[in-house]
């Protein structure tokens, strides 16, 4: 199951590849998921296309395919489709051409502004608390004064 970062991701990834899958009006059939297979297997992510006179809707076509392939489904809009499935094959090519995933930056590193929309929002808490606690005490100071004056009137 993919996140939606990694669906977005591969949504974006998918604007720029061409469409290879092609659904007519037979349907989804055998020959359709073999291929289906092979594009899997040989680009991890394939685009698809439900020409017109198909029987199906693209959303049904693309359920089937990954119902029977294994694969996740990124995005269907219009008459395209776009599937995902990992290939051992192809993060070997990428470890072998040294394009394998980068290690993940720590997070002080990674977005200086939520860094410090971090420290405004701490700094903006100790400011609540140190008021809090000051109207807490002046609370405080009021009742023993209170009770004192009672105190003072009742032996009177």
């Amino acid at each position: 199951m993919l996140t939606s970062k990694e669906r977005a991701d591969l949504r974006a990834q998918a604007t720029t590849i061409d469409t290879t899958l092609m659904v007519g009006k037979s349907g989804v059939t055998e020959t359709v998921i073999a291929e289906a297979e092979n594009l899997l297997t040989a680009r991890e992510l394939v685009k698809g296309k439900v020409l017109e006179g198909a029987m199906m809707t693209p959303r049904e076509v693309c359920d089937e395919i990954c119902e029977a392939t294994g694969a996740d489904g990124v995005a269907v809009i219009g008459t395209k489709f776009v599937i995902y499935r990992f290939s051992e094959k192809c993060q070997e090519e990428r470890n072998q051409t040294g394009r394998a995933k980068r290690k993940a930056t720590p997070a002080s590193k990674k977005d200086p502004v939520r860094k410090g929309i971090h420290a405004r929002r701490q700094a903006a808490k100790k400011v609540r608390e140190q008021r809090n606690e000051y109207f807490r005490q002046q609370a405080i100071d009021k009742a023993i004064e209170r009770s004192r004056e009672k105190q003072l009137r009742g032996e009177e």
